[in-house]
């Protein structure tokens, strides 16, 4: 399942989330965040119950974007106990995110 974040929920389902967490900064006008779009919500289908997938539509939610100083999109971070342990920018085949996932859990 993937959760959408934002500004209001973000401490809650993403600082304190007891498990890894993916966290995919988009925007709707932005091509390759639609390319990988599909790989984000396959992951948090398949990692269900052992990661937190998130998305963070970076127009509705700047004050996110702006605290981990997002200026490219697609970003997903990966966050384990409240700290960024990885990231990558820009679309990349979902096996590379699946990778970075597994090495949290």
């Amino acid at each position: 399942m993937t959760i959408e974040v934002n500004d209001t929920n973000f401490d809650e389902l993403v600082l304190k989330a007891d498990k890894p967490v993916l966290l995919d900064f988009w925007a709707e006008w932005c091509g390759p965040c639609r390319v990988i779009a599909p790989y984000v919500k396959e992951i948090g289908a398949e990692f269900e119950g052992k990661a937190v997938v998130g998305k963070v539509d970076v127009d509705a939610n700047p004050g996110i974007s702006a605290r981990y100083g997002i200026r490219n999109i697609p970003t997903i971070l990966f966050i384990k106990d409240g700290e960024v342990a990885d990231k990558q920018v820009g679309a990349v085949p979902k096996d590379n995110l699946v990778e970075k996932l597994k090495a949290l859990l």
